[in-house]
């Protein structure tokens, strides 16, 4: 009997491979970031001043399974990385790639930052939010904002619930009612040294993402120079 060959993913199908993503955010736990995982990280093509390619070196370095850059309303930086991993050789142990990118967006009248995940950057109707500014009017609602990540075959998860001028109980509970995927449980508020997530905190958005049924992600937020540290 002739077996059919097994081809492998190319670097840009795994980089949307929500599948994966899902199986890996269902694992995560308080030791997973910033050593194993980080799913927010920001470049000089938004707010951060790390180089697209001084991040994934220093990625590699610490030792990183999995990660995505979230650059505000941007995928350059990930398009840089992206081009970079396939010059490199295919023997060469590199952490997964995902897309990745953070929009702003308004929910209950609350401006909250909505994080993208394993989506098809050349979907059309994603456009409107990779301009490089934050979207405004219909296009800046959050129900509009998730409706177009899934759109895009995407993930789509709340960012730091707790930093808003809401409750995350009603932020969570309100996400969740517009199609929410899930939400940025391991976080550090505060800018801890060493980065660590805030522990009360970290339970009480586990609670939530329990009760509705919602995955949890983790990331450092880092917007210097270090991976290990948010500024």
């Amino acid at each position: 009997m002739r077996l059919n060959k097994v081809v492998p993913l190319s670097k840009k199908a795994k980089a949307e491979d929500t599948e994966k993503l899902k199986q890996v955010l269902s694992k995560l736990d308080l030791g997973s970031c910033p050593y194993q995982y980080n799913f927010h990280m920001h470049t000089f093509y938004s707010d951060g001043k790390l180089h697209p390619i001084e991040l994934i070196k220093q990625a590699i370095s610490i030792g990183l399974k999995g990660l995505a850059i979230t650059d505000h309303h941007s995928v350059k930086g990930y398009q840089t990385v992206q081009e970079w991993l396939e010059e490199q050789a295919e023997d060469t142990v590199l952490p997964h790639l995902w897309t990745g990118l953070e929009v702003t967006s308004e929910l209950l009248d609350v401006e909250v930052h909505i994080l993208a995940y394993g989506f098809s950057p050349e979907y059309p109707g994603l456009s409107p939010y990779l301009q490089g500014e934050s979207p405004t009017g219909e296009m800046a609602k959050a129900a509009k904002v998730i409706e177009t990540i899934h759109q895009a075959r995407g993930i789509a998860v709340l960012a730091h619930p707790v930093r808003y001028h809401s409750t995350p109980e009603d932020l969570i509970l309100a996400a969740s009612q517009v199609g929410i995927d899930g939400v940025e449980s391991f976080y550090a508020y505060g800018n801890p040294k060493p980065w660590q997530p805030s522990l009360k905190e970290t339970e009480r958005v586990l609670d939530l993402s329990k009760s509705y049924g919602l995955l949890n992600t983790c990331g450092t937020d880092t917007h210097g120079l270090d991976l290990l540290q948010r500024i």
